[in-house]
């Protein structure tokens, strides 16, 4: 990471009073989104829930991993539109993988839509493989859409 986007890029601890603007990404980013009960009930948890923001705008990006027993599982990693395409989410994605090794994770688990294509290809891109697909994991229009499962060894 250079120091230019480390001075100009923030990523900190998500708070109870981030949650309105984390949810106004989230549901214009998704059509199935998250609610607010999902990310208190991860943050209760001690989930490793962190925000982004630049310069000195609101947030722009957030991500949710969970580290247990040598394992880390990406459960959310979101950029508002606008910044999108800016290296944001490889920023964010790059301190969430720090942050699991910090707590002593050897591999990161995550699933990904495979109507997804700029997500799977920003994960190959970083080193994630498929590793598997779990049917009917997502809610879609017309029913249920499988997911694709990628792993990092990140140790």
């Amino acid at each position: 990471m250079s120091a230019v986007l480390d001075d100009l890029w923030r990523v900190r601890a998500m708070t109870s009073d981030d949650l309105s603007q984390v949810l106004d990404i989230e549901n214009v980013s998704y059509n199935y989104p998250w609610s607010r009960g999902i990310f208190e009930d991860c943050m209760r948890m001690g989930y490793h829930c962190q925000v982004m923001s630049e310069g000195g705008s609101g947030i722009c990006a957030y991500g949710l991993v969970s580290t247990a027993v040598g394992e880390a599982h990406l459960l959310n990693l979101c950029v508002a539109p606008v910044f999108r395409r800016t290296g944001m989410a490889r920023y964010l994605l790059s301190h969430l993988i720090k942050i699991a090794r910090e707590h002593d994770a050897y591999v990161m688990y995550l699933e990904v839509r495979p109507s997804n294509r700029g997500a799977i290809s920003l994960y190959k891109q970083l080193g994630f493989y498929e590793i598997g697909r779990r049917p009917n994991y997502y809610p879609a229009e017309n029913g249920r859409e499988e997911a694709v499962v990628l792993s990092l060894d990140i140790a």
